[in-house]
């Protein structure tokens, strides 16, 4: 009998459940709290805006927003990460979590003032849906702020491909922005965030090469993309 094939979004919730089911979500948190915390400054929140957290893992990056929103929605396609969020955010009363795929978004149109997504959108089967759906579900004027850290403008970042056990995509700030343009945003811009999180000269990295391009990488920073639903 023939292995059932999955879809690329069944293939997602596979394996980040299992990552869910390893703790993950924390470690996630520890990598990627400094590139995100900088990235909530350039956000500017309003104690009105609504923000969708796509991608939202274990909620932490959720969490964070909550503290300055009106209020917050996080979207994950691991159902195990939804149940993790919604478990550790129960003293967040304006945060909440929904099962969904980022090439359909569970909620209404012109729902969200703003929209940050942290390491999770290179791994989107269709970037190009994605961006339709978040398009529709931002208001007019609704900005939206993506945080990645593999792109091909860090070629430190390109080490740990080949660790990743679902597809991704690979592209530079240039073809990202062109691709907003193309889905209707405007004010498109990018921003390298670099990572200053201190590296211990002991640490030992299975994702790099050496030490050194492990440090290269944070210092190089992720990519912060921008746009302006017009």
């Amino acid at each position: 009998m023939s292995e059932k094939v999955h879809n690329p979004d069944q293939q997602l919730q596979a394996e980040f459940n299992r990552w869910a089911e390893a703790g993950e979500g924390e470690k996630m948190e520890n990598h990627h709290l400094d590139i995100t915390n900088k990235t909530l400054r350039l956000m500017d929140l309003k104690k009105t805006d609504r923000v969708l957290d796509l991608g939202c893992g274990s909620g932490w990056a959720s969490r964070l927003l909550a503290k300055d929103a009106r209020e917050v929605t996080g979207v994950d396609v691991s159902d195990e990460m939804v149940k993790q969020a919604t478990e550790s955010s129960k003293n967040y009363p304006n945060v909440k979590f929904l099962w969904g795929s980022a090439q359909k978004i569970p909620c209404g149109d012109n729902s969200f003032d703003k929209m940050l997504s942290v390491e999770s959108f290179y791994y989107y089967a269709d970037q190009e849906a994605a961006l339709d759906e978040i398009f529709r579900v931002m208001v007019p004027g609704g900005r939206i702020f993506i945080l990645i850290n593999l792109y091909k403008d860090n070629e430190y970042s390109l080490q740990w491909v080949h660790l990743l056990k679902v597809p991704v995509h690979v592209r530079s700030a240039a073809e990202y922005i062109a691709m907003f343009e193309k889905h209707g945003f405007q004010n498109t811009a990018w921003k390298q965030i670099a990572d200053d999180t201190p590296t211990p000269d002991d640490y030992k990295t299975k994702s790099f090469r050496s030490l050194d391009d492990l440090k290269a990488f944070k210092r190089v920073g992720a990519l912060l993309l921008m746009g302006t639903k017009g």
